[in-house]
């Protein structure tokens, strides 16, 4: 009679997706972006890539066996995809021993300081580009001038960073304007930054890829991306010569990579699809702000590791209602 009854914790029914095949549909969902940057920057987006990579990889098993001595979990994809989503985060003609140093600081700090895969409040990949972005900064904005650029130029700014710096200088966005890349280069991603700033186009098809798959849903990217839009538009109508149309903040810079492929992130996000809006919507403002009055150009990275540590709280009061209740 004993045998007849189990008493167990949630989730009671199971999908069938693991860890592995969750994080195989990312990496799916980012290659026509990887394609894509090896055409705009050439044979040192793979570099970059492979460095990367095998780099988290390498940290994550020497950490586990060796220091936590645990049995290594390279092969659940994780680590795999920390790596793709750091080198989405740096310039392709970045030192390869700074792309070492940012794995180090991904997989060491971000994730198993915390315990490993499910223990880490914030996204690994992101801790990374941060910690590099504070300890290199020069090396972390030399952009390289892309392949279709007609220019001698070895580098290049970044469209963020000839806004920011025409602002700043004086000059109204009407003048800037000639200096900009057009609204379907940055869409198809023809212009400079890193590689997660390319193809705005890809990384969308890449998040409904996800969105089908059923891996994340669309509440944290509409959120963020449509905040940001909300947030730039209303400075724009308020003062059309300081402030840019809002279509140029959503598809340039890291808008995209950031709300489709980290802030959704399972770990580091809320669960409720309310919170999930709150933490969008968090992130949107954080970002634009930075954008618009901060000091650097570009603000996802610091707006999601900021509400990442809001998430937890977010997910104590932001919760369903339960079963069964008035």
């Amino acid at each position: 009679m004993s045998n007849i009854l189990t008493v167990s914790p949630s989730p009671h029914v199971h999908s069938g997706d693991s860890t592995k095949k969750i994080m195989y549909r990312v990496i799916y969902a980012l290659i026509p972006a990887i394609i894509w940057s090896v055409f705009v920057f050439g044979l040192d987006a793979l570099r970059v890539t492979f460095i990367a990579v095998a780099a988290c990889l390498a940290f994550e098993y020497l950490i586990q066996k060796f220091l936590m001595k645990l049995q290594p979990s390279v092969t659940d994809g994780s680590a795999l995809v920390t790596g793709i989503l750091l080198a989405f985060n740096v310039p392709a003609g970045i030192p390869w021993w700074i792309i070492v140093i940012g794995a180090l600081a991904a997989i060491g700090i971000g994730k198993l300081s915390f315990g490993g895969l499910g223990s880490n409040i914030f996204n690994p990949a992101l801790v990374g580009r941060v910690f590099l972005l504070i300890s290199f900064p020069v090396q972390m904005t030399t952009w390289p001038v892309i392949r279709q650029a007609e220019t001698d130029a070895l580098t290049s700014a970044t469209p963020l960073g000839i806004l920011k710096e025409g602002l700043i200088s004086g000059k109204p966005v009407s003048q800037l304007a000639g200096e900009l890349p057009s609204a379907q280069d940055m869409l198809l991603g023809i212009t400079g930054g890193s590689l997660g700033e390319i193809s705005a186009l890809l990384l969308i098809l890449g998040g409904l890829f996800l969105i089908y798959k059923k891996v994340i849903t669309w509440h944290i990217p509409v959120s963020v991306i449509g905040t940001v839009a909300l947030v730039a538009g209303a400075f724009w109508l308020t003062d059309p010569q300081s402030y840019i149309q809002p279509v140029y903040h959503v598809l340039t810079g890291g808008i995209m990579l950031g709300a489709i492929f980290m802030a959704t992130d399972m770990v580091t996000s809320p669960m409720t699809p309310k919170g999930q809006i709150i933490y969008g919507v968090g992130i949107g403002v954080i970002t634009i702000s930075i954008r618009l009055f901060g000091a650097y150009p570009e603000g996802i990275s610091f707006a999601i590791l900021i509400m990442n540590a809001f998430t937890p709280l977010i997910n104590t009061y932001v919760k369903p209602k339960r079963f069964g209740r008035k």
